[in-house]
């Protein structure tokens, strides 16, 4: 089997990059947020709803997946400006191949210690939960694609577990947090394709979010639990590019890299596989905390997160002083 190599366009206005992708026929990948409408409100931007009109443009393209934008839209605006039932209404208002769930992503820029990076594991479990029950009302349960999150191998693994209900037979699996991720390490990304083709169901394939052309060759290997990969990496190179040269960032511009870009990544998914040694078991372990606040502290996040992935607490709703607040109570009543 040959890995898909997506492109991820930034917009899908007429011009040179729609209609160089429909000559490619390369398939396509698009961010939420660039159907977005925004205004500027007393300085701030305001998100207003959806511009779906361009996305009849779309027609002439081989297939069309929609990304839900968690990590552009966290660095950006500290998270989703969208609610889970607008984005789905989106994801029902067009024939796109796969739609993404909405999910948490896990970079060291996002989340910076292992407990946030377990919120965000579980808020993951949570969204996917209420975006599945809500494709099956509208009908597009067969276009939903799962999304996994986390840093470890095993973080996936227990992701993957906590959704298996919903992961149909013939389904893709998204894998978030990818596209800053190294190739090599215990957390790496092959280690964490590697653990994952050992526990993906029959049938089941995985997609890999924004992972870099040079990768290609040691995910050669696992092509049979791999399906696809996207980026949108030649818009780097573009910008550079079009700084050195003094000239605009056009749509022109970008579409020659982007097609110089695709037809590389196609002859690396061609090359010869790279096999790397098997990685060692780094997963991450418990570790033993003396003190009895922070021990109340660890307790309240883990009855937190049991909560949001049932569905009985709200993804959005845990704040730092909620935490404290239930690891107080915790506190009192082991002293009491």
């Amino acid at each position: 089997m040959t890995i898909e190599i997506i492109l991820g366009l930034p917009h899908l206005a007429n011009g040179a990059l729609l209609a160089t992708a429909e000559r490619l026929k390369a398939p396509v990948l698009i961010s939420a947020n660039c159907l977005s409408r925004w205004r500027k409100a007393d300085g701030w931007r305001e998100w207003t709803g959806w511009r779906t009109a361009t996305l009849a443009n779309a027609d002439g393209l081989v297939s069309l997946d929609l990304d839900s934008a968690g990590y552009s839209m966290m660095v950006r605006y500290g998270g989703l400006p969208w609610s889970i039932a607008d984005y789905m209404a989106l994801a029902a208002s067009y024939p796109f191949r796969r739609v993404s769930s909405i999910d948490y992503c896990c970079e060291d820029g996002v989340a910076s210690n292992r407990e946030e990076v377990l919120d965000r594991i579980s808020r993951t479990i949570a969204t996917n939960r209420e975006c599945f029950a809500r494709a099956i009302d509208l009908g597009i349960a067969n276009r939903f694609m799962p999304v996994l999150q986390g840093r470890t191998p095993d973080d996936y693994v227990r992701c993957l577990d906590a959704i298996e209900g919903m992961i149909l037979p013939g389904t893709t699996v998204g894998i978030g947090s990818m596209c800053r991720r190294v190739i090599h390490g215990p957390e790496g990304l092959v280690a964490v394709v590697e653990r994952l083709s050992r526990v993906l169901p029959v049938g089941v394939r995985a997609h890999a979010f924004g992972v870099k052309g040079d990768a290609l060759p040691y995910l050669a290997p696992f092509s049979r639990w791999v399906a696809s990969i996207d980026s949108q990496a030649f818009g780097i190179a573009a910008r550079r590019d079009a700084i050195q040269r003094g000239v605009a960032k056009s749509d022109r511009l970008v579409a020659a890299h982007m097609e110089r870009w695709y037809r590389r990544q196609c002859g690396r998914a061609l090359a010869a596989p790279v096999t790397l040694p098997e990685a060692a078991d780094h997963s991450a372990r418990p570790v033993a905390v003396d003190d009895p606040w922070e021990r109340a502290i660890a307790e309240a996040r883990a009855q937190i997160r049991d909560l949001i992935e049932t569905g009985d607490l709200d993804h959005d709703e845990i704040t730092a002083n909620w935490v404290e607040a239930w690891a107080a109570d915790l506190y009192h009543q082991r002293a009491a």
